[in-house]
């Protein structure tokens, strides 16, 4: 007979329960509460959660005229601030006054309560020969203090408002973002004036409108440009930020001003040039070079065979003497344009055809070459084309002070060439100066320094010759190489300055420091002669360097990904630390339950070279999970790109919000390391770094076995969106999930500068062979291709030429176009979530968004 056991209901259905959610849990890897909508908010919410929560970050100095002091003020938690004052000689840091004695009396004189942390004090002014005052600036009014009682008593500011830039130096754009200040513009004229920014892509961005005689505060950044103009739009004046806050003042003496559009030409200029002696002025004219006497104002031209198709245009470069003339002729390359449709424009129902210039690998190119010209004689003096016969580029024309010569660079296309080359200004002959040939490729977009010393006859020229990025001093004359100025197993990342009086060169550097990430940049000095190479930065981080006015000290500002800002200031002359400035204070950030990204170092694929990364948990990561793993790719062989300073968020961290480990790394055929790294990427785009990748990422889940490695994900955009999809195609034995971005993923079909210079020229058969498309039928795994239908960086029929190969190979595959967007439109928020939601599905098993 068969015995049953019979349970009470309620206690059968629980077993049921529990039995269920433990088998599920077994499925799923643990990953219950991942891609939830809790997730989903908490990671949406997660960079207003992290923004003000790190303070006295940044120390921006205000130096007083003897550059033997400066203040600044540390914004606190909680709208708090204090003023600092630094004496740098006797490396004293303490507050700028008592802030309580001045609460008590700034508040008598504006009939109000102040809080001594929170003094409403915009700009401090300090007087050279009265140390006890000092100038306080509060919304438009100022007010002298004298610091020994306190008594305030109502001024006016001594400062010189900012004089507008002329007429011959209006700038096409702003220049990057450089320290905090601010601009009061006073409008003194009868009528309405706008202002309006210039961002760093020359757009013009309104800030608002004032009336006749009101005042306007704009916070902004030195190297700003701010345009005022009349209500129809005429530029009445064109200001620059400085490092100072400063008032701007439109009056009525101010005419509007043309803004031209003027094309920028690197070591000319386009619009023409005057002769040194004034006497002559050179002009570009039907497609020739012309001349007009400054005084008779006649005109005579001094070429008559240029064409549209072959023309006389640029730069305009003249001797010392005044005797002759250097331009260059530009025969015309191919016309290319790449077309999309505009399928929803906003002024019309129909859609819109557009179009734009853009060659590609392989495409004809316009060709540069000097040309020659005697004054005097008014006639063409040959110069023989020998040493230049295909120019990618024919820049940095400069002429020798006795005007018996000019020199120019030339890169011949492919890259593989560089030379510097002399032509005798008498009788056109060519020579060359410095030759630089190299297997692979020379990295003209990066690494390339030239500067000619006029006065000792030499020359300063970049090299990877020995197999890393150093300088070389050169004979200008013989050609000869004087010395190395700089050698070992690090790279000079840039130059900062040149002092050619006291032969030193002043660079930043990576490497240089034993022990530390050699993506850290240092700052450096050394001498020509390649002795006294002084590393003047110091903590194990990556720098950034504030000098004074007379370059006698220096802050710097230096951090990590796991580290907030050390602000140090420090002496010129040896890097000494004359005191430390602030220490970050990140505890309100560390509050928030904020995981500092892990900065992780493996073995590449040759097994012995060293590759950096960083890895990102959530916020409420448990070590007792699995989570999949996402890489965040981007392997464009122009720089590195692992964030290397600190930030409260980075962009990964959202994503691992939602139950993911993110990671990142640098792989080989990126910059900023030896030759021989990144050699990896020529005529190799395709390798993407992913074989130092895998391994790296293997090395951290051995040590970490929180990270699922049968659950890896990958996604990028621009050539990460290649990298990416190139994943599932050579190592879909790994990488199972895939969001690629706007994706150049046939290098015949980007941007013609960008893939010759990695990929090589003539275009061979490895372009064909390491073609995202040609390789479509091999790919496995999930994908969503994204691209912006009106991308004008990367073509967007790149991404569509892979779908249309995916479907031919029967492939399933997700596609997001935007209609009326560009470059990165995954990058938006509809593109970010539909990311998100795709890696939710495809690597936690889980709908997205749903409750716990």
């Amino acid at each position: 007979m068969k015995r049953h056991t019979f349970l009470p209901a309620k206690r059968s259905t629980l077993l049921i329960s529990t039995l269920a959610i433990l088998i599920f849990s077994q499925l799923c890897g643990s990953s219950l509460a991942q891609g939830t909508k809790a997730d989903y908010e908490r990671a949406n919410g997660l960079r207003k959660l992290t923004t003000n929560k790190v303070f006295k970050s940044r120390v921006t100095p205000n130096w007083f005229a003897d550059n033997t002091r400066f203040w600044y003020r540390n914004e606190l938690a909680d709208g708090a601030r204090e003023f600092i004052a630094v004496d740098v000689l006797k490396g004293t840091r303490e507050p700028a006054f008592d802030h309580e004695k001045l609460a008590k009396s700034l508040g008598k004189v504006l009939n109000m309560e102040l809080d001594a942390k929170r003094l409403p004090i915009d700009v401090l002014e300090y007087i050279d020969d009265e140390p006890n005052v000092v100038l306080l600036h509060n919304e438009g009014k100022i007010w002298r203090c004298d610091l020994q009682n306190y008594e305030l008593s109502p001024t006016k500011s001594e400062d010189k408002p900012l004089q507008p830039l002329s007429p011959r130096s209006l700038p096409l754009a702003s220049r990057p973002a450089g320290d905090e200040t601010s601009l009061t513009f006073i409008n003194r004229t009868k009528a309405e004036v706008e202002i309006l920014w210039l961002d760093e892509e020359g757009k013009r961005q309104s800030y608002g409108k004032i009336k006749p005689g009101d005042k306007y505060l704009q916070h902004t950044f030195t190297g700003h440009v701010w345009l005022v103009t009349d209500l129809q739009g005429k530029t009445i004046a064109v200001f620059e930020a400085e490092d100072q806050p400063a008032s701007v003042v439109v009056d009525a003496t101010q005419k509007p001003l043309d803004m031209p559009q003027r094309r920028r030409f690197r070591g000319g200029r386009s619009e023409g040039a005057a002769s040194p002696d004034e006497q002559w002025f050179a002009f570009f004219k039907d497609h020739n070079i012309y001349l007009r006497d400054t005084e008779s104002r006649e005109e005579f031209a001094l070429s008559d065979d240029g064409t549209a198709d072959d023309e006389y245009s640029g730069g305009v470069f003249w001797s010392a003497d005044s005797k002759k003339l250097a331009v260059l002729r530009t025969k015309k390359g191919d016309d290319r344009k790449v077309y999309y449709i505009e399928s929803s424009p906003k002024d019309q129902l129909q859609p819109k055809l557009h179009s734009y210039d853009y060659l590609k690998p392989g495409d004809n190119i316009p060709l540069a070459k000097p040309q020659l010209f005697d004054i005097a004689a008014r006639k063409r003096i040959a110069v023989a084309d020998d040493l230049f016969p295909n120019p990618w580029s024919v820049t940095d024309v400069h002429w020798d002070p006795d005007s018996g010569r000019f020199m120019l660079l030339y890169n011949q296309r492919g890259h593989q060439i560089m030379r510097i080359l002399a032509v005798d200004a008498t009788a056109g002959k060519v020579q060359t100066v410095v030759e630089e040939q190299c297997p692979t490729f020379f990295c003209y977009s990066s690494k390339q320094f030239l500067q000619y010393l006029d006065d000792s006859g030499e020359i300063i020229w970049m090299s990877e010759r020995d197999g890393w990025n150093h300088l070389y001093l050169y004979d200008a004359k013989t050609g000869s190489v004087k010395n190395q100025i700089t050698k070992g197993d690090w790279v000079v990342r840039s130059v900062e300055k040149v002092d050619e009086q006291k032969r030193q060169i002043y660079f930043y550097a990576g490497g240089i420091r034993p022990g530390q990430d050699p993506y850290y940049i240092h700052y450096c000095r050394v001498n020509f002669d390649g002795t006294g190479l002084t590393v003047l930065s110091e903590g194990d981080g990556t720098h950034s360097i504030k000098f004074s006015p007379d370059r006698r000290f220096f802050i710097d500002t230096w951090s990590r990904v796991d580290l907030p800002p050390v602000n140090e200031l420090r002496r010129m002359e040896d890097g000494a630390k004359v005191c430390k400035l602030e220490d970050s204070d990140w505890s309100e950030l560390l509050k928030t339950g904020w995981k500092t990204p892990e900065r992780f170092v493996a073995k590449g694929r040759d097994g012995t070279t060293d590759i950096y990364g960083v890895i990102y948990r959530p916020t409420n990561f448990d070590a007792a999970k699995k989570y999949p793993v996402i890489e965040l790719i981007y392997a464009g062989p122009q720089d590195s790109f692992v964030p290397k300073s600190f930030r409260p968020m980075h962009s990964p961290q959202i994503m691992a919000e939602l139950g993911f480990i993110l990671v990142q790394s640098d792989g080989m055929g990126t910059s900023n390391r030896s030759k021989k790294f990144h050699d990896v990427c020529w005529k190799n785009l395709a390798d993407s770094g992913l074989p130092d990748h895998i391994l790296w990422i293997k090395a951290a889940a051995e040590k970490y076995p929180f990270m699922d490695l049968a659950r890896v994900g990958i996604y990028g955009g621009s050539a990460g969106g290649q990298s990416s999809t190139r994943a599932l195609i050579d190592h879909n034995d790994f990488y199972k999930v895939c969001v690629s971005d706007c994706g150049c993923h046939d290098n015949r079909m980007d941007k013609i500068w960008w893939n010759e210079q990695w990929m090589g020229w003539p275009v061979g058969s490895h372009y064909e062979e390491q073609s995202n498309v040609t390789g479509a039928a091999k790919l496995q795994g999930k994908i969503m291709l994204c691209v912006g239908e009106m991308d004008e960086n990367v073509d967007p029929a790149s991404t569509m030429q892979v779908v249309n190969a995916l479907i031919k190979a029967d492939k399933d595959f997700d596609l997001l176009i935007t209609p009326g967007k560009g470059h990165g439109s995954a990058e938006m928020p509809y593109g970010v979530r539909r990311r998100q939601d795709f890696f939710v599905r495809n690597l936690l098993g889980v709908e997205p968004r749903k409750e716990p």
